[in-house]
């Protein structure tokens, strides 16, 4: 799914902290009542190897199992039956294959993706879910006027809000003339709105960004090559890491994250240790356990790094938001991240910013760099020992 903001609007008296947090949940569910959701599950692609006489049994289980079978092939005796089928379906198929072959079929799996589920009217009658009753996760919106809140029903919200569509075209326009903030791309790498387009949505919602004296008036972003600092006071370097945002924005993460999403945590902190190593800073990788229940905050030392996970209700970039604040007169603080939002943000505070893009250019500059560090050394080695 993809979402975008498209108008923000604060009031000094009336807006507080996380009303915008939660107009954005309450907006995602409206969004999605409007929607046709489609329940998914996951597939293999399967490959079964079977006498040939027993091919009819196969086909009628696997039938009976929603999986689709491509056409046949015979090798001997034997014959080959490939397709996919619903994970839940056929994953223990292997025992009920040895049964009836007297252990000479075989049955390999391979994951191939969601799809759409196979009983979803079934699952979703057992579920028996029902969105208004879910007092947690609200459809409707709430609404201002003359000072008070009045919440209004998901299906009425289009004819309070304050920004209309255009039916004639799609574009969305703002009746209050607000700016409206567009990405360049839907790729990371500029999936994030300009400098001057943040500072402007900044400063119109909360007033002129207070900057320490030692940051630059101009908001900077991320440039080793132009960075110029106008520090009086040099201060140790630190980088924020917004874990999950950076490994579905890398695709050799993202790739290991289809089929194991601690494998592709672990991948980035490894990551993190050569890059840690080679700079000389400080390194902390913050994971979002927002919907993990009763979770305590908890930090650890990783190798060389730390590693935050979040506590219940409390996601990645409130942890970072205020941390970069606590850590503004000690460290000279730099957040990796596309989150926009967040990048808004931290602007305040006087951090630096650096895109998952700009981000992945400089850890692949640091290791390519600690490469020909390596490879310089070996030369020297062995041009010593001849």
């Amino acid at each position: 799914m993809h979402f975008t903001l498209v108008a923000g609007k604060a009031h000094l008296k009336h807006t507080e902290g996380g009303d915008f947090r939660e107009a954005t949940y309450r907006a995602i569910r409206q969004g999605l009542k409007k929607a046709e959701s489609v329940l998914l599950e996951p597939y293999y692609n399967f490959t079964l190897k079977i006498p040939s006489e027993n091919i009819g049994r196969a086909m009628t289980d696997i039938d009976q199992m929603s999986g689709n079978i491509n056409q046949p092939e015979t090798e001997g005796e034997m014959s080959v039956i490939t397709g996919f089928a619903p994970a839940a379906t056929i994953g223990d198929y292997i025992n009920t294959v040895n049964e009836y072959t007297h252990g000479t079929g075989t049955l390999s799996l391979d994951y191939k993706g969601y799809g759409p589920c196979h009983n979803s009217e079934e699952i979703i009658a057992e579920k028996a879910y029902d969105s208004e009753a879910d007092i947690a996760n609200p459809t409707g919106s709430v609404f201002c006027s003359h000072g008070a809140g009045f919440v209004v029903p998901w299906d009425q919200v289009e004819q309070y809000m304050h920004v209309k569509t255009d039916s004639k075209n799609g574009e969305m326009y703002d009746i209050e003339n607000v700016p409206v903030i567009r990405s360049a791309s839907n790729t990371y790498r500029d999936s994030y709105a300009t400098d001057k387009e943040l500072e402007e949505i900044f400063e119109k919602t909360f007033g002129p960004i207070k900057r320490k004296k030692y940051i630059e008036k101009k908001v900077r972003q991320y440039s080793e090559n132009k960075q110029k600092a106008t520090h009086k006071k040099v201060l140790p370097q630190c980088l924020l890491v917004d874990g999950y945002n950076i490994v579905f924005a890398w695709d050799e993460l993202k790739e290991i994250a289809k089929t194991n999403i601690d494998g592709a945590r672990d991948r980035l902190l490894d990551i993190m240790c050569n890059y840690q190593g080679y700079k000389g800073n400080t390194v902390i990788v913050v994971f979002d356990a927002y919907n993990v229940k009763k979770h305590a905050e908890t930090v650890s030392k990783y190798h060389n790094i730390y590693v935050v996970y979040t506590k219940e209700a409390e996601t990645a970039d409130m942890y970072i938001a205020k941390t970069t604040h606590k850590l503004a007169n000690k460290f000279q603080v730099t957040v990796a991240t596309s989150d926009a939002l967040e990048q808004l943000i931290i602007m305040e505070h006087g951090a630096l910013r650096m895109s998952a893009f700009n981000f992945k250019e400089e850890v692949d500059n640091v290791n390519k760099a600690i490469s020909e560090q390596i490879n310089k050394t070996s030369r020297l080695e062995n041009y010593v020992l001849k």
